[in-house]
């Protein structure tokens, strides 16, 4: 909570795979300061101690909160300080200015402050994240089904004709029930022979 004689600070993270780039700004969008921390449980902390040396700190824009920012996001947020979702900076601001770090963090704060960065940060837990997982999950076997269905009918293309003729016409699922219960009657000649 911010005191009647201090200051309101924003603080803003552009986060990366290795780095990430903290910074300050008061109630009144002037720059106050900014580092560059490691992305990683010691870099987290640095963060922290950063954004804890303004007293009045009242919230923090962090880009990424489900992928680069993940890890930082949840050490703020674990400290008791109020995290907001950040999108991409401003295209046009982007242009006019150019790309940095420093930059890019000073937006997120920018965003913060003016209200643009209202949303709620990806917490990594909770119904969603389940969802999420097993939404992949669910992906990944349909990827690899699709794929195993592709290379049998494709081992299928070259075998021998009475082999082909067997299992020609066959939905995907009978061909696959087909295939699971056939076994070799004699030593195969070739490798698609059954």
């Amino acid at each position: 909570m911010v005191k009647q004689d201090q200051i309101e600070v924003y603080g803003g993270i552009d986060t990366h795979a290795e780095t990430h780039h903290v910074a300050a700004i008061d109630g009144a969008g002037r720059r106050l300061a900014d580092v560059k921390v490691s992305a990683t449980a010691a870099g987290y902390q640095a963060a922290l101690q950063f954004l804890r040396s303004w007293p009045g700190l009242v919230k923090v824009g962090i880009e990424c909160t489900g992928s680069y920012g993940a890890g930082v996001s949840r050490a703020i947020r674990g400290a008791g300080i109020e995290v907001s979702e950040v999108n991409r900076p401003n295209r046009f601001d982007r242009r006019l200015r150019g790309k940095s770090d420093p930059f890019d963090a000073y937006s997120a704060a920018e965003a913060v402050l003016s209200g643009r960065a209202s949303a709620a940060p990806k917490g990594g837990d909770g119904l969603v994240e389940s969802l999420r997982v097993l939404r992949t999950s669910r992906s990944s076997a349909l990827t690899a089904r699709t794929a195993t269905i592709n290379q049998i009918k494709g081992m299928l293309i070259t075998a021998p004709e009475e082999l082909r003729s067997r299992y020609r016409g066959m939905s995907n699922t009978k061909l696959i029930a087909a295939l699971a219960a056939s076994r070799p009657t004699h030593a195969p000649v070739t490798a698609t022979e059954a």
